[in-house]
């Protein structure tokens, strides 16, 4: 397992979002790792967050092509939580599953496929640097790099009973700013507008769209405005987040947001809707679980999937209509806390299962 010393090292250096240098120091080591491997990297320069990596191998055969994806950021500023450690069957640190442990898998089954002279071919890798923050950046350059691919497995963690992810609901973010008319609460109370009675009508209106039999729900979870107790607020801003597990009920909640926002419920004030759809949803298709059969197939091994909530890069691969699985990482817990932890077994389990689909891919180049 000197992989794990490999673990060791990334994890030891934090790599929040906004932590560019932390980001691009681990991302070069990648660089060096692949690059022994004989892929090429490709740097996307960024200013403000972590560049991006692309990695390319040799594609000499005609055949369908492979994107393994991942993500180099993780969520806790210097000097929060930055300590790798380990037990007998625990590693412990800030991103072992969340998502340095998964790229880790996918590097070292590559490396297994190299170290028994299997050509490498037609699989390529993207690690992105802004995943944690909604992937606000570098969405586009996956959408674009996903349109030359047929399959894409994605290292996020694997699921408690090991299983990968074939569904993840969609995901948007909207901000409502109201404008109402600020006026002398005691003196001229007629003559104001209050925008934050209109938020709170909107609230109201806004979680009604929930539908929790299907999966849609609507969470206001943040609203701020007015000046003080004796002034009619003349402004107030409304922050939501709408998450939807098919693409009928995204239909339906934008419709229906739009009609919220359109609407005065107190006269005088008026609103404006920013924001949008963060990444589309991830629905579990005929074509994922054909894939997952076919695993069975290939590597003896049944694979269980689940549907999670939770977004991921995974959500913006699939959308661009590429056959698409998630949670081929280690299983682990407590991601985003300081007890995020991972199971060394599940990393044996990954690695040899990503093995396993890689030679068979290379000398098939289909699954």
């Amino acid at each position: 397992m000197n992989y794990l010393n490999d673990l060791n090292t990334i994890v030891n250096i934090n790599s929040h979002t906004k932590n560019k240098d932390g980001v691009d120091r681990v991302g070069k080591i990648f660089d060096k790792w692949f690059e022994e491997l004989g892929f090429e990297a490709h740097i996307y320069d960024r200013e403000l967050i972590g560049n991006h990596r692309y990695y390319t191998s040799k594609h000499n055969k005609s055949g369908k092509r492979l994107l393994l994806l991942g993500h180099l950021d993780t969520v806790f500023p210097p000097d929060e939580f930055e300590k790798y450690s380990e037990d007998s069957h625990w590693i412990y640190g800030p991103g072992v599953c969340d998502m340095k442990g998964g790229n880790i898998v996918a590097l070292q089954a590559l490396r297994e496929l190299k170290s028994e002279n299997i050509e490498i071919e037609n699989i390529d890798v993207l690690f992105v640097s802004d995943e944690e923050t909604g992937s606000d950046d570098s969405k586009y350059l996956t959408e674009k790099l996903a349109s030359a691919y047929d399959y894409c497995f994605v290292y996020e963690a694997a699921g408690e009973n090991m299983e990968v992810v074939s569904g993840r609901k969609g995901v948007g973010t909207f901000f409502i700013d109201i404008t109402g008319k600020a006026a002398h609460a005691g003196n001229n109370y007629i003559h104001g507008h209050d925008a934050n009675l209109e938020a709170s009508y909107k609230l109201q209106e806004l979680v009604k769209l929930t539908d929790l039999e299907k999966g849609t729900t609507v969470n206001v979870g943040k609203i701020s405005g007015g000046i003080g107790a004796n002034t009619i607020s003349p402004y107030a801003n409304m922050v939501f987040e709408l998450r939807y597990k098919n693409s009928d009920e995204r239909d339906r909640v934008l419709k229906s947001i739009d009609k919220i926002v359109e609407k005065s419920f107190v006269n005088g004030t008026s609103s404006q809707l920013s924001g949008g759809i963060q990444r589309d949803v991830m629905q579990t298709s005929e074509a994922s679980l054909l894939l997952i059969k076919n695993i069975k197939d290939i590597t003896g091994i049944s694979l269980k999937s689940e549907e999670r909530g939770g977004v991921s890069d995974a959500n913006i691969v699939s959308s661009c209509g590429v056959v698409t699985l998630d949670g081929f990482g280690p299983f682990g817990d407590g991601d985003h806390t300081i007890h995020e932890r991972a199971s060394k077994e599940s990393f044996e389990s990954r690695i040899s299962l990503s093995k396993k689909l890689f030679t068979y891919f290379v000398k098939n180049l289909d699954f």
